[in-house]
């Protein structure tokens, strides 16, 4: 078993494929797409890769690439805390309330902001693919005092010291990663005790058709099917064009979801499931 993930070694991505996968061989890629394109042309069995933020909202190039680019499928989900640590090169331990310069992942920064404004008010971000790109720049730059927010694991692998600790705005911050396959059937060998599980629809509205949202959602309701999450996309087709993502707390069924399925499609919708996955806590 070979799994993708978005690297470098020691992204939150990775601490999720340890704590998922144990034993097996792990490919980091620099971005979502080429993690998404491994599993996709047979480089690796299985990616994992993150789809939403709890404080940030989906991860859009992943949910994009999946609809609009690779016919991979979902076969599980992992949630995992997150914190963020600021961290320096040693050699700029002594200097670091004077850093030029922070650098991070995109959401990572935001994630911080409260921190960033209060503490290190005035001074410029910069954005990296992964915290732990911003760490291993870091690392790797030591004759500029420049700081990364990332991970625990990524100040042990790069070396660097945490100047500050859970620097997160929030503490209820997590992140879900969802672990992809070219086999809709591929089964994930973990030692996790599921968590439940889901499946996800990916469901285009007829364009001439008054109420079909309203009609879409009436389809799960009198079902009593619970929706954990809908969430609107373009079609890149044209402005004003969407589809919709829609989580559903229970797996495949026989019965209850293909009844659903079939009366969307009944109203003119299309209809795509993306995955039916064990959900797990790490």
């Amino acid at each position: 078993m070979k799994i993708g993930y978005l690297g470098p070694v020691a992204t939150f991505t990775d601490l999720a494929v340890r704590h998922l996968f144990k034993g097996v061989e792990s490919v980091p890629y620099v971005t979502i797409p080429e993690c998404i394109d491994s599993a996709a042309d047979g480089y690796v069995d299985l990616a994992l890769v993150p789809i939403e933020n709890a404080l940030e909202g989906s991860v859009n190039i992943t949910l994009d690439y999946l609809i609009h680019e690779v016919p991979l499928f979902i076969v599980g989900e992992a949630t995992a805390p997150i914190q963020q640590h600021l961290m320096v090169h040693p050699e700029n331990l002594e200097n670091w309330q004077n850093t030029e310069l922070i650098l991070s992942h995109s959401h990572a920064l935001a994630q911080c902001h409260k921190f960033l404004h209060r503490e290190l008010k005035g001074v410029r971000s910069e954005r990296m693919t992964s915290t732990a790109a911003a760490a291993q720049y870091v690392r790797e730059h030591p004759e500029q005092n420049i700081a990364a927010i990332a991970n625990g694991l990524a100040a042990l692998e790069y070396e660097l010291t945490i100047v500050r600790e859970n620097i997160h705005d929030y503490d209820h911050n997590h992140t879900r990663f969802i672990v992809v396959s070219r086999n809709e059937k591929a089964p994930l060998e973990t030692e996790l005790k599921e968590n439940g599980f889901k499946t996800t629809l990916v469901v285009t509205l007829p364009s001439d058709r008054t109420g079909a949202l309203h009609q879409v959602l009436s389809a799960f309701s009198w079902r009593n099917l619970n929706l954990s999450k809908i969430e609107s996309r373009p079609t890149k087709t044209g402005l004003g064009n969407y589809f919709f993502i829609i989580d559903i707390e229970m797996a495949m069924d026989e019965v209850l979801i293909p009844g659903a399925i079939a009366e969307l499609e009944a109203l003119g919708c299309s209809v795509k499931v993306l995955g039916s996955y064990p959900s797990y806590k790490l």
